[in-house]
């Protein structure tokens, strides 16, 4: 295990950063138990000379608990159900996903 993983999973073992979530393939597939992180970074975008704030919700997830996360799978955590928009990406060392996510 390099240092980078063993960084990650303390990130994602501490219980004031990570959460206990349930992740579906597809949304609808079988049920399994993963710590997230969920950040909710507001984004700026512009159009034409307008400049437009828009709220977003991104989750992390370790690729070792999701080897393939895919648009269109699922998140529930605190009774909250959140759908994967768009393609997830991984970091750099392959050890996390970021996925924006939309609340179903």
């Amino acid at each position: 295990m390099t240092i980078f993983a063993a960084a990650v999973d303390d990130l994602f073992a501490d219980p004031n950063i990570a959460r206990d979530a349930v992740w579906r393939a597809g949304g609808t597939g079988a049920p399994v138990m993963v710590r997230v992180i969920l950040r909710r970074p507001d984004r700026i975008g512009n159009f034409g000379e307008t400049r437009l704030l828009a709220a977003t919700t991104v989750i992390e997830v370790r690729t070792a608990e999701v080897p393939a996360l895919s648009e269109g799978d699922g998140f529930e955590f605190n009774g909250e159900s959140f759908i994967v928009q768009g393609e997830p990406v991984r970091d750099g060392e392959r050890l996390v996903w970021t996925a924006e996510v939309v609340a179903l």
